[in-house]
């Protein structure tokens, strides 16, 4: 399996690349699979002219290219302004829209202080809930005071293995078997639905009209005027 780091941090060293690696470090002793790291740090100035020209330079082509081959993603990026760093969301603007359709995909977040920990939930998920990627449940968060705490292992340990998970289960077929049973499954359910509906539309056209699921005729309508002329005293009383 391959699975592919994307970090957009711009420091060297990088807390941001750091983290990544953790993650792919504890995902890859669940799955064996071949980690391969793309620095966006690298690819900046080909971003830039594959936005002004539509055109991919060779190593942003290649890490585009490992990207939508990846069996399982981890994007990691700096928090700038509460939400994810513009390098970041650039790679993914030129990324082929259809490239994450169905792909395990973990994210993550470095920052200076832990209040901006939410970018996780309010901008970095709802961006690949968009690209149509399976986003795994834990998302993991890093602020300078939590290198080193005990909180950030665990966190991590439990993402990677909502990833490896995914992973697993995607290789064994869930993107083609599976889906293509549950597609069978759902032709069965319409089917079955579309001739019960037959049944009770040749049930509802017969002489007598019956009530649906009890079997019981329709009892006599009576039109309103005569039930209140019923209810309303006599003139001579």
């Amino acid at each position: 399996m391959r699975l592919v780091v994307v970090s957009a941090g711009l420091s060297v060293p990088s807390s941001t690349r750091l983290l990544g690696d953790r993650l792919a470090a504890a995902t890859a002793e669940r799955t064996d699979a071949e980690v391969q790291v793309v620095e966006l740090r690298d690819l900046a100035v080909e971003i830039a002219h594959h936005l002004t020209n539509g055109f991919p330079g060779p190593r942003l082509s290649s890490a585009l290219d490992a990207v939508t081959a990846a069996d399982g993603l981890i994007v990691v990026t700096p928090v700038f302004s509460a939400s994810y760093s513009g390098l970041f969301k650039s790679f993914f603007d030129v990324l082929d829209r259809d490239a994450l359709a169905g792909k395990p995909v973990l994210v993550a977040a470095t920052g200076g202080t832990a209040r901006h920990s939410l970018v996780l939930e309010h901008a970095l998920r709802p961006l690949f809930a968009y690209l149509r990627a399976i986003v795994v449940p834990t998302a993991v968060y890093a602020a300078s005071e939590d290198w080193g705490a005990e909180g950030l292992a665990g966190r991590v340990e439990r993402a990677a293995g909502e990833l490896a998970g995914l992973m697993g289960g995607l290789r064994g077929g869930l993107r083609g078997g599976a889906s293509e049973s549950v597609s069978e499954s759902v032709s069965e359910s319409v089917s079955e639905s579309a001739s019960e509906s037959e049944s009770e539309l040749t049930s509802a056209s017969s002489s007598e009209p019956v009530l649906r699921g009890t079997g019981a005729a329709l009892p006599d309508v009576v039109p309103f005027a005569q039930q209140l002329a019923a209810l309303s005293p006599s003139r001579g009383a």
